[in-house]
């Protein structure tokens, strides 16, 4: 983990935000220049790859920020979202939170729940920018109709794969269904020496990954009972069962068939991403972030093209809402909220999130942009509840099948008593 004053720069951040933008920029990027009547430290949390160009872009945009505003500094921590879930945790429980960070949306009804966040409903309202964002995006974001979070990038779901890796394996077009992928299997690693895909099975893209394919073959992971109430019915739905059981027999199957790795069983979202830039293996299910390791590695990811996700019993997609959090807590909440406020304006977005904004007016071009926004209707968001052990679930049961071979419908049974489980402890479990 590493700590970073905004200021750490080559120049500090007064100097370079001065040089960057004048007085009348300021004013078209919606940054009226007003100095605080008391200096102002703000804590902003996050998760960069320091590999990757787009956090250089954004603590410029930071800097440009904080020369608009005399008297704030941003201090940045950057982590991985690994650690950044439990240090938020405990952070908040001993009132050292920040006042704003990243975070994920599997988080917003846990966090809510635990009464970590502003209410920024009313704040929202009077924005100029609320009307550029998607109104789902809004919507996926609002708890018992208050919005809790501000949205940060869209992580709509697609498959990606190398075509110079198909072809040289003889095949002509990207997989329409996952019982087409295992086919191709095979062909791919006899040809071409490589593996088919990848999957997560460690921390936080496992569970998105578990949850698409749950979507796809319609067993749904907690079904809405009452107001805040939520079940996973797989127990009393033996077809739930059955199609819940076939999502981890998907996984079984990946392996069984030499789809993906053995060694590959444990890795996390760097390694799948960084693997599959580096043309390790053909194809993944990622976003449109990967265009960053495009911009890294254009010899080996020039190749790549993307195509809606492979289907079970439909087509559909994860709709990941990336969220900033606003903590009520924070000592400077007005100026924490107005900072969060920057972070959804057109000119950041177009700077640091130009590929998977959740703004209307700030669209990707090319493969990057268009590929991923024409999902954006097949997308499925998390249901709102708190999802932390449901997640730790959701990794026991892809660990259980891949790693310790345990039988699909088993696993599948476990995991939905689990979900029912932990809904209880969060007292969101619909009774009867």
């Amino acid at each position: 983990m590493a700590t970073q004053k905004a200021a750490a720069m080559p120049m500090t951040r007064r100097q370079a935000g001065a040089a960057l933008i004048s007085a009348s920029a300021m004013l078209a990027a919606g940054m009226p220049s007003a100095r605080a009547a008391d200096p102002v430290s703000l804590k902003f949390w996050v998760a960069w790859d320091p590999a990757l160009p787009d956090s250089k872009i954004a603590q410029a945009k930071i800097a440009q920020y904080e020369a608009a505003h005399p008297g704030v500094t941003i201090e940045l921590q950057n982590m991985s979202f690994e650690a950044m879930h439990d240090k938020l945790v405990t952070a908040i429980a001993g009132g050292q939170g920040p006042d704003v960070s990243w975070g994920l949306a599997e988080w917003l009804g846990e966090f809510d729940r635990m009464g970590a966040l502003a209410d920024l409903t009313d704040a929202v309202a009077g924005w100029p920018d609320k009307a550029a964002i998607y109104p789902n995006v809004w919507t996926g974001l609002t708890v018992r109709g208050r919005i809790k979070a501000v949205p940060h990038y869209l992580g709509i779901r697609a498959l990606l794969s190398h075509q110079a890796l198909l072809a040289k394996a003889g095949i002509a077009a990207p997989p329409k269904s996952w019982a087409e992928l295992l086919d191709q299997a095979a062909a791919i690693h006899t040809k071409t020496g490589k593996y088919a895909f990848a999957v997560a099975n460690d921390a936080v893209r496992a569970p998105q990954e578990f949850f698409m394919l749950l979507v796809q073959n319609d067993a749904p992971l907690a079904e809405p009972v009452a107001a805040g109430l939520y079940r996973n019915n797989w127990d009393r739905d033996p077809a739930q069962l059955r199609r819940g059981s076939e999502v981890m027999a998907l996984y079984r199957d990946l392996l069984a068939r030499g789809a993906i790795a053995p060694s590959s069983t444990s890795w996390g979202w760097e390694e799948e991403d960084n693997n599959f830039a580096l043309g390790q293996y053909a194809m993944v299910m990622n976003g449109s972030w990967m265009h960053l390791h495009e911009a890294q590695y254009p010899d080996s990811m020039r190749d790549v093209e993307i195509t809606p996700p492979p289907g079970l019993r439909n087509r559909r997609t994860y709709f990941e809402i990336n969220p900033f959090y606003v903590y009520k807590a924070s000592a400077h909440l007005q100026q924490a909220t107005d900072f969060a406020h920057f972070l959804i304006t057109r000119d950041y977005q177009a700077a640091a999130r130009p590929a998977d904004s959740p703004r209307t007016d700030v669209v990707g071009t090319g493969k990057w942009g268009t590929s991923f926004s024409a999902l954006a209707a097949t997308g499925v968001p998390f249901p709102p509840v708190a999802l932390g052990q449901i997640t730790r679930d959701m990794q026991d049961a892809i660990g259980r099948v891949l790693l310790r071979h345990e039988e699909p419908q088993a696993v599948a049974a476990r995991f939905g008593r689990a979900v029912n489980h932990a809904l209880r402890q969060s007292g969101e479990l619909a009774s009867g």
